[in-house]
C-alpha cells in the first residue's frame, strides 16, 4: 500500500446531517483568528475539502469538520467547517457533532452529568453544555452567536415561481427563508426533489438580488443557505422547515443556524419573546429544541441570543489514503448525484 496522504476522521451525525470530524493528517492553517485560518483553507488548502467531500470519498450530503488548536485561551478547541460549496463561520448540526466527538473520543476529558466545552469558531466563541452519561454525550446545547434579521419579506424573483416573499437573516451565515406552504407545499419526504430545486432556485436568485453583509465582518457576505419553513406551531409544538444547503439538497438536520436565524425573524415580527422556544423539525422528523435566550445589539442592529439542543451519534472511524498513482486526487463529482447545480462553490 502506498499513500502521499494520510488523513483520520471520526464519523458522525447530529439529528441525521452528517458532520465528520478530522482528527489526524491536516495541519492547523496560518491565521490570528479562526475567521483568518478558514480563510487560509479556502485559499491555499481546498484540495483537502475536494479530497474529503468529493467522489470517490466523499458525496454531497456530507459536511467535514477541521479540529485545530484555539486561538482564543478561554477556548478548549477550535474548528473549520467545510461544506460542499463553502467554508461557513458556524454551523449548529457540526458544532454539536464536533463537541460531541471531543468527549466521546477523549480529546477533551468528558465529565458527567454535565461538560462545558469552548469551541473558538471563524463566527466567534461559543460556549456548548454536553449532557453526558455512562460515557456517552447525550445532548450538546450551545448558546449562538448574535442572530440578527437582515430584511423582512422582501420581494424575490425566482425562476419558475415568480415573485416570492423572503426573509433574510444571519444565524451564523445568512438564510433566505420561505414559506413554502404559500407555494403549495407540505414540506414531507415525498417532496424533497422539488424543494431541493425551489430552494436552489431561491438562493442563486438572493445571492444576485440582495446585496447581504455582515456589519461586523464583511468577509461573511451574500446568502448561502435557503430556509423553506411553515408558520410557525408556537413553542409546543413542532415546526416543519428543511433547509436547502447548495448546491441543492435537503439538509437531514432541522438546521441549527437556520433554527437561530428563523428565532431572529419570529422575535422582529414580535412572535417570540425572549425565553419562547422554537422546535423545530426537519423532513426525516429530527429536531432541534431553539430559545432566544436574551437580545442586543450589532451595529446598531436589534439581535438575539440563542441557544440551539440537538443530539449526535459517532458512526465510525476512517482513514483516508491517496495513492500516488490515484488519477483524481482532490476527486470528482457529477451532476446526477451533486445536488441540483452540480458545483463545488456558491456562484
Amino acid at each position: 500500500m502506498r499513500t502521499r496522504r494520510t488523513i483520520t476522521v471520526v464519523g458522525c451525525h447530529a439529528e441525521g446531517e452528517i458532520g465528520d470530524v478530522v482528527t489526524g493528517g491536516v495541519m492547523p492553517p496560518a491565521g490570528a483568528t479562526m475567521f483568518e485560518r478558514m480563510e487560509t483553507m479556502r485559499r491555499e488548502h481546498d484540495d483537502i475539502r475536494r479530497f474529503l467531500l468529493c467522489e470517490p470519498r466523499g458525496h454531497v450530503g456530507r459536511h467535514v469538520n477541521i479540529l485545530t488548536p484555539p486561538i482564543r485561551p478561554d477556548c478548549d478547541a477550535g474548528v473549520i467547517i467545510m461544506e460542499p460549496t463553502e467554508y461557513v463561520p458556524m454551523s449548529g448540526s457540526n458544532l454539536i457533532c464536533t463537541v460531541t466527538v471531543l468527549l466521546e473520543t477523549g480529546i477533551v476529558t468528558m465529565c458527567e452529568p454535565q461538560t462545558v466545552v469552548m469551541m473558538d469558531t471563524p463566527a466567534g466563541p461559543v460556549r456548548a453544555v454536553a449532557t453526558c452519561r455512562d460515557g456517552k454525550c447525550v445532548s450538546v446545547e450551545f448558546a449562538n452567536v448574535a442572530c440578527f434579521v437582515d430584511r423582512l419579506a422582501a420581494p424575490l424573483e425566482v425562476e419558475g415561481f415568480g415573485t416570492v416573499l423572503a426573509d433574510v437573516a444571519f444565524g451564523g451565515m445568512f438564510y433566505a427563508m420561505v414559506d413554502a406552504t404559500k407555494l403549495g407545499f407540505s414540506l414531507v419526504a415525498d417532496e424533497a426533489r422539488e424543494l431541493a430545486v425551489l430552494g436552489e432556485r431561491v438562493r442563486l436568485a438572493a445571492r444576485a438580488q440582495f446585496d447581504v453583509v455582515h456589519p461586523q465582518n464583511p468577509g461573511i457576505a451574500g446568502v448561502s443557505i435557503v430556509q423553506l419553513n411553515s408558520p410557525y406551531a408556537g413553542g409546543a409544538r413542532p415546526t416543519r422547515n428543511t433547509c436547502i444547503v447548495a448546491p441543492g439538497r435537503s439538509d437531514r438536520s432541522p438546521t441549527g443556524t437556520g433554527t437561530c436565524a428563523r428565532m431572529a425573524v419570529l422575535r422582529a415580527r414580535g412572535e417570540m419573546a425572549v425565553g419562547d422556544m422554537l422546535i423545530h423539525e426537519s423532513l426525516i422528523g429530527s429536531r432541534f429544541e431553539g430559545r432566544i435566550l436574551g437580545e442586543t445589539t450589532i451595529a446598531g442592529r436589534a439581535a438575539i441570543l440563542p441557544s440551539l439542543k440537538g443530539r449526535a451519534w459517532i458512526t465510525g472511524l476512517h482513514t483516508y489514503l491517496l495513492d500516488p498513482d490515484d488519477p483524481y486526487p482532490t476527486g470528482y463529482l457529477l451532476g446526477d448525484t451533486w445536488g441540483v447545480t452540480g458545483k463545488t462553490s456558491q456562484d
